[in-house]
């Protein structure tokens, strides 16, 4: 399943009306590094 541009584009107007804009860059910087550390994982 891929997602596609106007998922994304609806999860982030999602996130930034719950999180709002100030939490939103932090929120974002944990959801990458959660998914690098997951792809290292998954590497090993």
């Amino acid at each position: 399943m891929r997602i596609g541009t106007n998922e994304l584009i609806l999860l982030g107007i999602i996130l930034l009306i719950l999180f709002g804009d100030r939490k939103l860059p932090e929120l974002t910087r944990g959801i990458v590094q959660s998914i690098k550390e997951f792809k290292k994982a998954l590497k090993n």
